[in-house]
């Protein structure tokens, strides 16, 4: 355990330190007359050349920045893909079989000429034209010194590579045949007729996946994919087919795995957002899309992830997942992570697509002979040795040995180097067959055309690689594994996929066990097949499961485990706690036997006591000074009006009908209404009263009864019309609201038109806004019994009463709406019997000798 941490610390704590691999490269100008020595290359001379682009080494290169010139400085040494050297020994192997085998190409040597695409554009296109046109000068379009006879090329790995290389044969209609390609917008035979892959179409890829998915019942799958245009395809074509078979997708993510330097800082782009990803989301099936070098990237991920579980162990990790991959991905890792102790264990248990191969005879046998300097030409072999065996072939250093020579390749571990042949080299094997067999073909040919039974040699000078078209478009051959190797009418190998299992050792290695077939040929249904009893799970499974059952949206139950979908309710209904079963949903309306309503009611006739205990002790003491003074009929008016605001409260409580309903806004807004009206006659008589008492103004016969009747009758009549026209267009009337509350039916009032109903508030504000106004000017006007001033500070209570009713109204439902509008009636009634009446009744009852006329005028300012 404290080993694994600590190559876990490594990692992180070696990933700023890279910088140090960095060196100054002196730029090179390519010229005739300077020819240009390329380190990584294999060249074996023979009168037919095969010319191949592998994928085994890559750089990391520096960030380029536009403010300065752009930097000259790569990594001297390249990082190397050990496991991909077997691809570069399966050409040689099948050359030098096609060589000894005196039946085929009789008395015509192959040779070859292998590159490295370094998984870079630019340089692959370099490479390709290298492969057809230099010897030791590069002219493009002549053949300069020592002739080639490239007669076909065989590459690349990936799509972008093989994609590149088609740009340029293509012009040229050499044959180009792909050991790795799947993506199916390369093989176009109308736009690129000289390419050809040993692998499948990738459509058989996508029925294989949703086979896969559907037969283990996994539907809540993530997907990982390179942000790049062939991730993107590979979306948009999988996630219609999830969508078709009812399959979900956990998360989708799209992720950059190149490395750079920024800073002299090595950075893994995306490496935060796919972390936070993995350890978010429930979906424990992941797919992953992309190439072989994108596990190395996903490896550092993972490897961050297991060191953050060791810190935080409640922190969710990888485990338990399983992770699907596609035929184009290998599981490797690079000479970095040998040296920072990535182990591939984290991937135990994966399910994989996979090139069908067989094992060839005494392909293990040639692998076991390769020793460093076993021939000259081989530029691979040197990095491959040192990284692969973590010595030194010239000098050693104080963290390096010097290699013996004698090292075996069968001790290396499967994610550096395998004995057995990869699905890959086993492609290449075949391509390099189909070319020696055209070949064949042509020769053939030739000899039955002449009439002659001998055997006739080939002559290169005569070989054209255009003419082995017509042969690969129908070749059809078996290998020595007993496999036949044929190409469709679109370029492509007739052949399925195998499903292989992943499984891992303590040791760092792995093996892959073939535990099922997608075969194209089989009957409908029984394409895919899998032998269960093979795999090897991960060994976080106690049960096992590869997703987790989201619950129903809100509204909706599942009554069967693993449903699909789920099921709304009916409309009186609403899911229990589990969302399995469906409950009857529960009336909501402020009824009489509720605490709130009890407490309402209570309040509504104390309020009117109060209101008749007022108009009671005014009736009484009607002829007294005070009351005199401030008008008796409006006083009388203003409070049987609050009366009836009090009692008119009572309409909503209890569940709504189509009487309540057509009366409680109504009345609540005509009473009130004419309570403000009330308030405003009584202000402006106030105003007109001090204003008759000035010299020579003919304002004193206008004061009377007859203009506070008129005030009080032309202000209220305004409310009136709007109600008799709310009632004649739109009238409320009883409704349900079923699904703003869950659980409840919400029995209310529908108010029909919400626009006069606002109308009616708007209404009352304005008028008490315009009381409010005249009783602020009036308010220090020279009158002993001036109630003025308690108009205008009641007015403040019934503005701020109703403002706050309309935000709160608004965001509250069922019988709290109701509550909050009772409230605000009691509130805003209460302001103006306190604020009016009080200071009058304190007069009246507690201080008589003040209710007097002599006091009247002792008291005039």
């Amino acid at each position: 355990m404290q080993k694994r941490e600590f190559a876990i610390k490594m990692l992180l704590l070696l990933l700023p330190l890279l910088p140090n691999l960095v060196s100054q490269v002196q730029s090179v100008k390519c010229t005739t007359n300077n020819p240009v020595h390329v380190q990584y290359e294999w060249h074996e001379t023979g009168d037919l050349v095969i010319g191949a682009m592998v994928s085994h080494l890559y750089y990391i290169v520096p960030e380029l920045f536009f403010k300065k010139h752009p930097s000259q400085v790569v990594i001297d040494t390249p990082l190397v893909v050990t496991k991909f050297y077997q691809h570069i020994l399966a050409l040689v192997f099948a050359i030098d079989e096609i060589n000894e085998n005196p039946r085929m190409l009789p008395n015509v040597s192959l040779g070859f000429h292998i590159y490295d695409s370094y998984y870079d554009s630019k340089i692959t296109y370099q490479n390709t034209l290298d492969l057809i046109f230099k010897s030791h000068h590069f002219v493009p379009n002549y053949r300069c010194g020592i002739q080639k006879n490239v007669i076909g090329i065989i590459g690349g790995l990936s799509s972008d590579t093989s994609w590149c290389m088609a740009n340029i044969l293509g012009l040229f209609k050499i044959p180009q045949i792909s050991y790795g390609s799947f993506e199916p917008a390369i093989n176009d035979g109308t736009k690129i007729p000289s390419f050809y892959r040993m692998v499948p179409n990738e459509d058989l890829q996508y029925r294989g996946i949703i086979l896969l998915l559907l037969h283990f019942g996994w539907k809540w799958v993530g997907l990982i994919t390179p942000a790049n245009e062939a991730g993107e395809r590979f979306l948009q074509t999988i996630e219609k087919l999830f969508f078709q078979n009812g399959i979900c997708s956990a998360f989708t993510e799209r992720v950059e795995f190149n490395l750079n330097y920024k800073s002299n800082k090595l950075e893994m782009i995306d490496k935060r957002v796919l972390f936070s990803t993995l350890t978010s989301y429930k979906a424990n099936a992941v797919l992953v899309y992309g190439e072989s070098r994108f596990i190395i990237w996903l490896s550092n991920i993972l490897s961050l992830m297991e060191f953050t579980q060791l810190l935080f162990p409640r922190e969710k990790s990888h485990e338990g997942k399983v992770w699907i991959t596609t035929a184009q991905i290998d599981f490797i890792l690079d000479s970095l992570q040998k040296i920072i102790d990535i182990n591939i264990r984290m991937y135990h248990g994966a399910i994989s697509f996979a090139i069908h191969f067989k094992e060839i005879h005494s392909f293990k046998d040639f692998l076991q002979s390769i020793r460093p300097h076993w021939t000259d030409t081989d530029g691979f072999i040197k990095d491959f040795w040192e990284d692969a065996f973590s010595c030194s072939l010239s000098n050693a250093t104080l963290s390096t040995n010097m290699c013996t020579g004698e090292e075996m390749l069968e001790s290396l571990l499967a994610p550096y180097f395998e004995m057995s042949m990869t699905g890959h080299s086993y492609n290449i094997y075949n391509a390099v067959y189909a070319l020696a067999h055209a070949l064949n073909s042509k020769h053939l040919g030739r000899t039955i055309h002449k009439g002659r039974e001998a055997m006739e040699k080939i002559s290169p000078q005569y070989v054209e690689p255009w003419q082995l078209h017509s042969f690969l478009q129908r070749i059809s051959f078996n290998n020595s594994a007993g496999d036949e190797i044929a190409l469709n009418e679109n370029g492509e190998l007739a052949v399925g996929l195998d499903i292989t299992n992943l499984v891992t050792f303590p040791n760092r290695s792995y093996i892959r066990v073939k535990v099922g077939r997608l075969d194209p040929q089989a009957p409908p249904g029984k394409e895919l097949t899998i032998n269960e009893d093979r795999i090897k799970w991960h060994r976080a499974f106690t049960q096992f499961c590869c997703y987790d059952c989201d619950p129903c949206p809100e509204g909706m139950i599942s009554n069967e485990k693993d449903m699909e979908t789920c099921v709304s309710c009916p409309a009186d209904q609403y899911p229990n706690n589990d969302q399995d079963l469906c409950i009857p949903k529960i009336p909501n309306f402020l009824s009489f036997d509720e605490t709130l309503a009890i407490v309402s009611t209570s309040s509504a006739l104390l309020f009117s006591l109060i209101t008749i205990l007022v108009l009671g002790i005014f009736i009484k003491h009607r002829n007294t000074a005070i009351v005199k003074a401030n008008n008796r009929s409006l006083t009388y008016v203003l409070l049987i009006s609050l009366l009836l605001c009090f009692l008119s409260s009572l309409l909503f409580i209890g569940k709504p009908n189509k009487v309540t309903c057509l009366l409680r806004q109504n009345a609540f807004g005509i009473v009130f209404s004419v309570a403000l009206s009330s308030i405003l006659a009584k202000t402006i008589l106030v105003v007109l009263a001090f204003m008759a008492t000035k010299p020579g103004t003919n304002i004193r016969k206008w004061v009377g009864k007859e203009l506070a009747y008129s005030i009080v009758f032309s202000s209220s009549i305004v409310q009136v019309g709007i109600c008799v026209l709310w009632l004649a267009t739109s009238p409320p009337f009883p409704d349900v609201d079923m699904h703003s509350v869950m659980g409840e039916i919400i029995f209310l009032c529908n108010e029909g038109s919400v626009l006069i109903f606002y109308c009616v508030l708007g209404y009352m504000g304005f008028q008490a806004t315009v009381s409010f106004t005249v009783a602020f000017v009036a308010r220090k006007l020279p009158d002993t019994f001036n109630e003025a001033k308690f108009i205008t500070f009641s007015m403040l209570v019934f503005c701020s009463v109703w403002l706050s009713f309309i935000p709160t109204y608004l965001s509250t439902r069922g019988k709290y709406m109701v509550a909050v509008e009772i409230f605000s009636i009691f509130a805003s009634g209460a302001g103006l019997l306190a604020c009016i009446f009080a200071p009058k009744c304190y007069i009246i009852v507690v201080r008589p000798d003040l209710n007097k006329r002599e006091q009247l005028a002792q008291r005039k300012v």
